[in-house]
């Protein structure tokens, strides 16, 4: 902060106004890239990392970019992938007017008609970097990963010239780069054709691109590309562990750290499960019957596909996180479990950090309700959308560890309020456990004592009904808040308390498990112990284990 006063006092408006209109220039090849600055960030925004995947590119491994040459404008935000529609979830009756207000925001700033035009021709990416630094910097790099579900989101969906204004005005200046990847049916089609094709998660092939891009282009910003870390939250946390467990975790030295927010691995099954939404994707294109149905798509118009994949499940669809573009064993990108990966050793030796929010299953547990009202529905949605294999045993347990008692539920610590019907807080506590809460425990079980790992917990932002709902911690890192101090401390010395400056956040170890927990008070930073609903995290994650999804 004290390099960012010294700025506003000591810089003129005259100055100002002459650094604001100064235009940066980059070199990349042949290329000459043209940013824009404001006299504190120079950003650049909108480069093609990768060729478009349109044509007989579509649905195939990313392409890397042709050299750049001549002049190329990055002064506007790029193109967004296509964005799957996302109707909000209903608001339970009676429920406080709070809730109504946070999915409002979400489904305003994702989806169809929100950010910037969509196009297949979307594999673009932005670098902030703060004005006036040289070439042979070397600075460390943020390569943020975007959430949304693999469905929707954009790398203007946050706001990245915050943290980089953060990280200069506390002395320890970062570049942020931001990377599109393919979404929904474009990029996470499942199936046997899909399989065969070797063309399974090419959402995560982009991503991994990317990175191949800011190794061989970062250092003519100033960034130093032997000091990448990777970051994300929900899906892109997800993305972040994936590229962990990627090439039997070798990095290829394409991030040293990584930073996952409300998102893990967790025990994937087989791409081709996902038959039959590949089948109805190619029914609906006019593809079912064709000799080469996956050459077929790469023919029709985009619009064809994005009707199609608008008519299947969102994570905000009745049958909830139970979607089919969550990543899944394509036996290329993902070769395997990664839980199963994660027990043999098969993921990045790299120092990280994994955390999330207390209250992570109530967002995605609002538009089952109307028809999950008793215990009887709340057995079957767990059976039909998780686990068809269990047994009736099996099924009864998980019963007995979320229990109908809406003290026990979430949103947690709130008694017998928010109990919107009969199941919502058990459901609510059983898909966060799950989904968040269960893999984000194993893979720290696993690797912490082998590496650097640290967690935390946010218990802070709650909405009424919601309680610390997924996404809540957004806000205290890209507002600035103090989880930026600590986001900007790791990426330059992967030490969250180095130098030192905040509430010291000890490193999590398998004999005493600690978290980093975020509250709200007088009192806002604590240490707690990740022991809580042991039992029931456990059952969840063996049985996961055994019955893949």
């Amino acid at each position: 902060m004290a390099l960012l006063i010294k700025r506003l006092v000591y810089a003129t408006p005259l100055a100002l106004a002459a650094a604001a209109s100064t235009v940066p220039t980059v070199t990349l090849d042949e290329g000459t890239i043209v940013g824009t600055s404001d006299g504190f960030l120079d950003q650049f925004l909108g480069i093609p990392f990768a060729q478009p995947p349109v044509g007989k590119l579509r649905l195939q491994l990313p392409v890397p970019v042709s050299p750049y040459s001549g002049i190329v404008n990055a002064t506007a935000i790029g193109n967004q992938c296509f964005q799957q529609a996302l109707p909000a979830p209903p608001v339970p009756s009676g429920a406080p007017s709070e809730i109504g207000q946070f999915l409002q925001a979400i489904t305003a700033s994702e989806g169809p008609g929100a950010g910037p035009p969509q196009s297949e021709d979307c594999l673009n990416i932005n670098v902030i970097v703060p004005s006036g630094t040289q070439a042979d910097a070397k600075l460390p790099v943020a390569a943020w990963i975007y959430g949304g579900g693999f469905q929707v989101g954009s790398n203007v969906l946050e706001p990245g010239a915050v943290v980089a204004n953060r990280s200069a005005g506390i002395g320890l200046p970062v570049i942020f780069v931001a990377m599109n990847y393919r979404l929904s049916a474009f990029g996470f089609l499942g199936g046997k054709e899909v399989k065969e094709a070797g063309v399974g998660n090419l959402g995560l092939q982009d991503q991994r691109e990317a990175l191949r891009w800011i190794q061989k282009y970062i250092s003519n910003f100033g960034g130093d590309p032997t000091k990448v870390t990777i970051w994300g939250e929900s899906a892109g946390g997800i993305s972040v562990a994936h590229q962990m467990a990627a090439n039997g975790g070798d990095t290829e030295g394409l991030f040293r750290a990584a930073w996952m927010e409300s998102g893990s691995l967790y025990s994937n099954g087989d791409i081709e499960e996902l038959q039959p939404t590949f089948d109805f994707i190619a029914s609906e294109a006019g593809c079912a019957s064709a000799e080469d149905p996956l050459a077929c798509l790469r023919e029709v118009p985009a619009e064809v596909i994005v009707n199609a994949m608008d008519k299947t499940s969102t994570i905000f669809s009745a049958d909830s996180l139970n979607i089919p573009y969550f990543p899944h064993v394509d036996g290329v990108f993902i070769k395997g479990n990664t839980e199963n990966l994660t027990i043999d050793g098969k993921i990045a030796n790299v120092p990280f950090i994994n955390g999330a929010n207390e209250d992570e299953g109530t967002l995605f547990s609002l538009a089952p309700l109307p028809n999950v009202t008793t215990e009887e529905d709340f057995a079957e949605f767990v059976k039909n959308n998780y686990f068809p294999r269990a047994s009736n045993e099996t099924i009864a347990r998980i019963l007995e560890l979320y229990p109908a008692d809406p003290a026990a539920g979430s949103p947690f610590g709130t008694g017998d309020q928010f109990a919107f019907n009969p199941v919502y807080k058990r459901l609510s506590a059983f898909q966060g456990d799950l989904i968040f809460h269960g893999p984000r425990r194993f893979m720290l079980e696993q690797l912490s004592g082998k590496q650097v790992a640290r967690s935390y917990l946010s218990e802070r932002s709650k909405i009424p009904g919601l309680g610390a709902a997924h996404s809540t911690e957004l806000g205290n890192i890209f507002g600035p808040g103090d989880m930026t101090d600590y986001f900007v401390r790791f990426v330059h010395t992967l030490n969250p308390n180095s130098p030192p400056g905040n509430f010291y956040w000890p490193e999590y170890t398998p004999g005493l498990p600690q978290l980093l927990t975020f509250v709200d008070g007088n009192v806002s930073l604590k240490v707690t112990t990740d022991t809580f609903r042991e039992g029931a995290i456990q059952f969840l994650t063996d049985l996961s284990l055994e019955q893949p999804f």
